[in-house]
């Protein structure tokens, strides 16, 4: 089994961050760890207070898991400031783990602040080189290269940009585009397209981080990234279809939506176990 480490911050709402990574590689028939970078009281309704973790702790959970279990494929989430992204970037380096995806979470839907203005230079510098693959919104391209990012041209200027910082593969996301969702993958040589149907719900959160955990499962237990775009496109597209209506706001997607197609989980995911 294959092992995955997120490191994000907890969502007591269930979600997103930590709580949706951990079931989404579950349910793709991964070994998911964990490195709590904030702690955050949230609901439907939104985001009603943040607690940080200080930056040694987060470098010391890091360790506790990597210098025993190790991983297979980190993914990042929710980092808060700065020195949380000094130290990750760090450990990603000391310990040797070359499949990190990044998902450049600045910004909550209902507008917290999830990454301090100040720490971008930092994410830019330090921890987008490190990428095997960063998983960004249009808002989060737009603000990483400062082009307006609203069209498939504005992606792949975008795209590219990225990519000269320093990360292996880049996925913008598009489900913000007008017309058809499309995410743009590029491997600094071409750009694929990878297509879904527009879903209307208001019962979208932990989309990006259902997206990105997937992704990072899915390259390690050995797919290409362009077959892992593929398999998480139709995964969180399942889980959009089939989201929850809790609480009195947005509720989340449904990741177990597969569980409940199993002919379509045959061909692209592993079937759930009784």
């Amino acid at each position: 089994m294959k092992r995955i480490l997120t490191i994000a911050g907890s969502d007591s709402g269930g979600g997103a961050g930590i709580q949706a990574d951990l079931k989404t590689i579950s349910l793709l028939g991964g070994y998911g760890m964990s490195v709590i970078t904030a702690v955050t009281a949230q609901n439907t309704l939104g985001i009603q207070g943040i607690h940080e973790i200080p930056a040694r702790f987060v470098g010391a959970q890091i360790d506790s898991v990597l210098s025993d279990i190790g991983a297979d494929a980190i993914k990042t989430g929710m980092l808060v400031n700065g020195e949380i992204i000094d130290v990750v970037s760090k450990k990603i380096k000391q310990y040797k783990v070359k499949k990190v995806v990044v998902d450049p979470v600045m910004v909550s839907k209902g507008g917290t602040l999830l990454l301090r203005r100040d720490a971008q230079d930092a994410l830019i510098q330090k921890l987008i080189p490190l990428a095997w693959l960063i998983t960004p919104n249009l808002m989060e391209a737009s603000a990483l290269t400062g082009l307006r990012v609203d069209s498939l041209e504005g992606m792949k200027g975008a795209a590219r940009l990225i990519h000269r910082m320093g990360a292996k593969h880049v996925v913008v996301k598009g489900g913000h585009l007008k017309g058809m969702p499309v995410d743009l993958l590029y491997d600094g040589k071409k750009f694929t397209e990878a297509k879904g149907p527009r879903i209307e719900s208001k019962n979208t959160h932990g989309t990006g981080c259902t997206f990105a955990s997937a992704l990072a499962t899915l390259v390690a237990k050995g797919d290409r990234v362009d077959e892992a775009v593929t398999k998480a496109k139709t995964f969180i597209t399942m889980a959009i279809q089939s989201g929850l209506t809790l609480g009195k706001g947005a509720g989340p997607v449904n990741p177990f939506a597969d569980c409940l197609l199993q002919t379509l989980a045959r061909k692209v995911i592993p079937r759930c176990k009784k």
